[in-house]
Formats: structure tokens, sequence, C-alpha cells
């Protein structure tokens, strides 16, 4: 049996360069966090401004933003150090978010939250903020914005109400040429949807169980409040679900996996791999290139079901369902089969969740080999 899993905690990368529009970004998701609890480290000297309070960037320095967020403002040699006190259960955080400096490389932080020995925390994404006023100007004093751009997952086309319609498209085609797979959305003064990045949990206030949003829940609440500055934010991206009482065919599905769209930026949920793996189900986490599968047992009863959330920017559901759809297994495979179809899946399950699993060590170092 799968040994019980510790929660981890998404940690997102915020970069982009000076005057792009990071922290109003920022500020604009702890204003609209919907109950979420989020850490947040600045590696730079600039300010988060939330509610009347003003976190100047002092190296080392831990704030509470109240509501239980917090700020910490470090070098990157100390970003280990942090991610250990922002994950630590007494923080009682849902995502953390590191403000790169608008001269950081963010590739580097990301191959660092990669490498961490941190249990606690999951990669969340990259995203790269681009000022669309600015973007000529930027390239030709940064150049190294081409190569920012192509590690991101995630696309923030900011500022668009700066530029005229032909002038938005031409950047936009632009910038979704250099960051190939990457969704792109754009965004005026740093407003995109939270739900793009974490999501949103509900906590009422008293002895209530603390809850969690889904998309049509956030969608109705945005409708509700009727606040203006969160117009339409989810018209954006889109969001498509997918549910399957038959499993999935391991190989087909890391193929589907392995060539999905151009757009399509994070997927979430849970497969059922049927004879491959009939004790547990696997959820699923993927976020532009990353990749994770994490085992857990059926409990007693429960319907068997693959159910999958993907969002994405310009992404076509039709052909997504009709891809999923491809992904199921036919009837009757034989065990030796569907066992090394396993192999590639089991690649991405990282290794504490397959302690003393001796057989699927094996697996995957066969599949390595």
């Amino acid at each position: 049996m799968t040994p019980p899993r510790t929660p981890q905690i998404p940690v997102v990368v915020l970069a982009g360069f000076l005057g792009s529009g990071k922290t109003t970004l920022l500020n604009h998701l702890l204003r609209n966090r919907a109950g979420t609890r989020i850490g947040v480290i600045v590696n730079d000297f600039g300010a988060i401004e939330i509610d009347a309070m003003t976190v100047s960037g002092q190296v080392g320095s831990t704030v509470s933003l109240g509501n239980g967020c917090l700020c910490c403002a470090v070098d990157a040699s100390e970003l280990d150090t942090f991610l250990e006190t922002l994950t630590r259960p007494s923080a009682r955080l849902d995502v953390i978010v590191i403000e790169a400096s608008g001269l950081a490389e963010p590739q580097e932080l990301v191959r660092m939250l990669l490498a961490s020995d941190n249990p606690h925390i999951l990669y969340g994404g990259l995203v790269e903020v681009v000022d669309a006023a600015e973007f000529d100007a930027t390239r030709r004093r940064h150049p190294e914005l081409d190569r920012h751009l192509t590690v991101a997952d995630l696309v923030v086309l900011n500022k668009t109400d700066r530029v005229g319609e032909a002038e938005r498209e031409r950047l936009r085609a632009t910038v979704a040429e250099l960051s190939g797979p990457a969704a792109v959305i754009s965004a005026e003064h740093g407003r995109i949807d939270p739900e793009l990045l974490f999501d949103p949990a509900l906590r009422p206030d008293g002895e209530e169980m603390a809850g969690q949003l889904s998309f049509e829940d956030l969608l109705r609440q945005e409708e509700c409040d009727g606040h203006g500055h969160a117009d339409h934010l989810h018209a954006a991206y889109e969001s498509v679900d997918f549910t399957a009482d038959v499993p999935m065919d391991p190989r087909r599905f890391m193929a589907f996996l392995d060539s999905r769209p151009e757009g399509l930026y994070r997927i979430k949920g849970f497969v059922d791999f049927g004879a491959g793996d009939r004790d547990n189900t696997y959820a699923l986490h993927a976020v532009g290139r990353f990749l994770r599968f994490v085992p857990r047992p059926w409990a007693r009863g429960e319907q068997r079901l693959t159910q999958l959330v993907m969002i994405g920017a310009g992404i076509d559901a039709a052909a997504l369902h009709e891809g999923l759809a491809a992904c199921r297994a036919e009837p009757g495979p034989d065990a030796p089969d569907i066992e090394r179809a396993m192999w590639g899946v089991l690649r991405y399950v990282p290794e504490p969740a397959r302690e003393g699993d001796a057989e699927a060590e094996m697996q995957e170092a066969a599949a390595e080999a």
C-alpha cells in the first residue's frame, strides 16, 4: 500500500523585467485570493502594498500581510531557508509566490526549486510578465528576454490597454512564437484570474471546516460580487473538464500528455489506469512542462473514475475531449504488457511515494535505461 503523502504547497515563480508589472500583479493576487493563504518571497528591493501596509524589501525580513499571508524579502542564497519556514504546518499556507528580481535569471530559480530537497513544496510554474507597451524596447535592452520566454509556463502580456488592437495582435503572435507551448494571456494592470495560478480555498469564519472552491464556484462568485476589478477575468482562459468511467491506457495517456497542445497550462485531477495498478488512483499535477503523478489507494466503495480539469488559453475543448477519449483502455490486455506500459507513468512518480515499493523502483530504473 502506498504510504501517506505529506501535503505539498505549490511554489509559483513570478518573473519579468523591471516595469513589467510583476508587483502590480502580485498585489492583485493578494487582494483577490478568495480565502487562500499566500506566502510571498521577494527576491528584490521593491515594495509590496497590501491594504494600508507597505513592505519594503529588507533582506532577511519576514512581515505578516494579514489574514495568514506572509512576505519574506530574501537573497537567492536564502531561498531554501525561507521555503522551510513558509512550509511549516504552523504557517498554514496554501501557495507560495516568489517574485523574482527584475534582473534575475528565472530559470535558475526554477532549477533551485526542482532540485530542492524540501518534501513540502511542489513546482507551480514560471510566470513571465511582459510589458506590451515597452516590449520591443525591452528586447533591445535585454535580449535575454527571448530566453526567458522560452522557459516560461505562462506568459502574461500586461498593459495591453496601452497599445492598439493591431499592435496587440502583433505582440501576442511574437510572444507566442518565442514562448512555444506556453499559454499566453493578455492583461491590464496585472489583473489575471488567481485560478490560473492556484486553487482558491474557501475559509469561512467560525468552526466550519475549510473547503475548496471549484472553477464554477469561483466564476459564480465573481458574477455575484459585481466588483469592477474582476470584470470577466476568466474570459482570458478556458477550463475543460473530462470524466471517464473506463480506465486509461497508460501508453496512450502518456502520449497525449507528451503532445498536449500549445496554450494548455495546467492539468489536475485523478487517473484510473485500471489493470496497470488496480490498488491506486493516480493524482496528476501538470504545469507547463512539469509533470508529476502521485498514487493514492482507492477508498473502500469509491467509484473508479478518471477526472481531470485542464486550464489554458486558446485551447480547443473538443480536441482535448477527443484526444482523451482515445486514451481509454481496450478490454483484456495481458498483464505483462500493461505492467510495462506503466513504466512511463512511474517515471513521474516522486521517490517518497514509492518508498518500500521495490517493484516500482525497478520499473522506473528499467524505463530510464
